[in-house]
């Protein structure tokens, strides 16, 4: 379908099913670490699926690519961003598996049914606020912690998922205490991490997270994700999330 592309937008192939995504070269697209999460999130058939601060969308449209949905739904608080995001789901035709939704996630209750999804994922702001000179700058709202922190998000994802939920988030390494000890608060219990690092000589600078609602203590550290080798090319394994093709191992 048809739809307005805008000044500083273009239209990317995501080379997966056809679908293609609106970005804006100003500052609106989608990282490494977004397709990583995503292809880090176990979804099941028919599963309900939330993102929170969708931004782009891309979160949505890849596990939408790679997995049979009943639905996804990606907030976001920025209106611009939202509306670029609802263009792309209308470009795709695919209206009637992914809706995203403009709402500030700190009032999750009011915008989605509680304790209703299978899974939710986030890759949410990874930097605190201090020192943020202008709080309306929209590629700041997207990397410091402005509209929400990371409090914010678990805790709505809490509220989403039904018991034995699962929550995927990619973050810094630097907060794990925060995370696992937040995610305790709001009785999401961390099973799986994955630490990933820039190359393998180099320390990690993100961090994957498996959370269940309800879970037991049980973590497991899997082998850790390089992004680049010596050369400075993609390692194999990136190669192969980015691919078509791929599919989130069991673990």
């Amino acid at each position: 379908m048809n739809v307005e592309i805008k000044e500083q937008e273009r239209v990317d192939d995501l080379q997966l099913k056809g679908l293609k995504i609106i970005q804006n070269t100003d500052g609106f697209c989608f990282g490494t670490d977004a397709v990583l999460l995503a292809n880090f999130a176990r979804v099941k058939n028919g599963a309900r699926v939330a993102d929170l601060g969708t931004g782009t969308g891309i979160i949505p449209l890849i596990i939408y690519g790679k997995n049979n949905v009943e639905k996804i739904y990606g907030v976001e608080i920025q209106e611009e961003v939202f509306e670029m995001a609802s263009r792309t789901v209308k470009m795709n035709e695919i209206e009637d598996k992914i809706e995203i939704v403009n709402a500030d996630l700190k009032e999750i209750k009011e915008v989605l049914p509680q304790n209703t999804f299978d899974v939710v994922t986030s890759n949410p702001p990874y930097m605190h606020s201090e020192g943020v000179k202008n709080p309306n700058d929209k590629k700041m709202i997207s990397r410091h912690e402005v509209k929400c922190n990371l409090d914010d998000v678990i805790k709505a994802a809490s509220i989403l998922l039904k018991e034995r939920g699962k929550f995927f988030m990619i973050h810094r390494p630097t907060r794990l205490i925060d995370i696992v000890t937040i995610g305790r608060k709001y009785r999401l219990e961390p099973k799986i991490m994955r630490f990933i690092h820039p190359r393998a000589d180099k320390a990690p600078n993100l961090l994957l997270v498996e959370f269940t609602k309800g879970g037991k203590p049980d973590l497991k550290i899997m082998d850790p994700l390089y992004v680049y080798d010596n050369e400075g090319n993609y390692t194999q394994e990136i190669l192969d999330i980015y691919s078509e093709d791929y599919k989130t191992p069991s673990r």
